[in-house]
């Protein structure tokens, strides 16, 4: 078990921000986690620094890792919070402060970065990501998938794998998954394992992932979002060159109004809404081949037009789906010509087609003044 004084004492080595001052006793460590051969850091920098300040990174890296027992290092860097200047006021709108937006990132040798997301949990969403991803790639395209969601990933469980990620020339090499390229903090940590972190400790390890991950050359990388539409949502919507955004909702009208708020945030902030899935759409009893609307039906088909966007598909509620996502196997990888993977494949050829009509957008800065 790796000690917290093990820890400062090799980062009395690494100056802090001013270059000068040990960084234990800098005042700028904004997170600091460890959990059994795993150290987690966060830094907090002016962001205008963050580049002059890589080096202190990989400097704190670099002392953690020799630190004895240590087998897996995160260091980020985190934007401090300063107050604004006097006589500056947040844009508002409904009532509610908007945070301020990051710097919008892109990432190099990636044409498309697409974000799969819906408004509450439990409609799908990761398994519609991970089907959606290996459809794409079997259209032909070079495909990565990143799962965004820190404090309860999925991706680990749904491809079946358990593997570590390597450290190869300070670059994290992505798991190889059917083809695709793959990346969670569930490949790092426990499945049973909480991640008790703040919003700093999250921002810097998702921005760690897109950043320092070694994706290479890829046509679209599928992110999975945390579900909901909150500030990290929104924060991560902002942070990300994103290209468009699929919503995935089930046809009951609960669902469909936290679906109708993620549209509406991704609108927010003038990312394109690439369409809307209706998942579990429907069941087919697998005895007697009767067909019963457990959650209604056409609900997400009746919303996107709405709303003005496109209505990608409808994929039914189904043991099949639900069985291959817990044992690893993807539905389109082991029954690639079956209904399902159909179904699934529909859907991607018309996001391909959406992203290939134009170029892709940057996620937009909010200016506050």
């Amino acid at each position: 078990m790796v000690q917290e004084q093990d820890v400062l004492k090799v980062l009395q080595s690494v100056s802090g921000p001013d270059g000068k001052t040990p960084l234990p006793q800098s005042g700028a460590i904004a997170g600091l986690s460890m959990k059994e051969d795993r150290v987690y850091l966060s830094i907090a920098i002016d962001p205008a620094r963050a580049a002059s300040l890589e080096s202190m990174r990989l400097a704190a890296e670099k002392a953690l890792q020799s630190v004895p027992g240590v087998a897996h290092v995160l260091v980020s860097l985190t934007a401090e919070k300063k107050a604004p200047p006097a006589g500056a006021s947040a844009t508002h709108q409904h009532g509610r402060t908007q945070p301020h937006a990051a710097h919008s990132m892109s990432i190099p040798g990636v044409a498309y970065i697409i974000a799969v997301a819906s408004g509450k949990g439990g409609v799908g969403k990761s398994t519609t990501a991970v089907n959606l991803a290996l459809s794409l790639a079997g259209l032909g395209w070079r495909i990565g998938i990143l799962d965004l969601d820190i404090f309860g990933p999925s991706l680990p469980r749904l491809l079946g794998s358990r593997d570590k990620p390597q450290l190869e020339a300070r670059r994290i090499q992505p798991l190889d998954a059917y083809g695709m390229k793959a990346m969670s903090i569930g490949f790092m940590v426990p499945e049973e394992e909480a991640m008790v972190w703040r919003g700093p400790m999250v921002t810097s390890a998702v921005q760690q992932m897109l950043r320092d991950v070694a994706w290479g050359e890829l046509d679209c990388l599928v992110i999975d979002m945390p579900p909901g539409t909150g500030d990290t949502q929104l924060s991560l919507a902002q942070t990300v060159a994103l290209s468009g955004a699929v919503i995935v909702s089930t046809p009951q009208d609960l669902a469909l109004i936290d679906a109708r708020r993620g549209v509406t945030m991704f609108n927010k902030v003038n990312v394109p809404i690439l369409g809307v899935v209706e998942n579990m759409s429907y069941f087919l009893c697998p005895h007697c081949g009767g067909r019963s609307e457990i959650f209604a039906h056409g609900g997400a088909r009746h919303e996107a037009e709405k709303l003005g966007v496109q209505f990608l598909g409808e994929v039914p509620l189904a043991m099949t789906i639900r069985e291959q996502a817990d044992s690893g196997k993807p539905v389109v990888v082991t029954d690639p010509e079956g209904a399902y993977s159909v179904a699934y494949r529909g859907i991607a050829e018309k996001v391909k087609a959406s992203l290939e009509k134009g170029p892709a957008r940057a996620a937009p800065k909010i200016v506050i003044g």
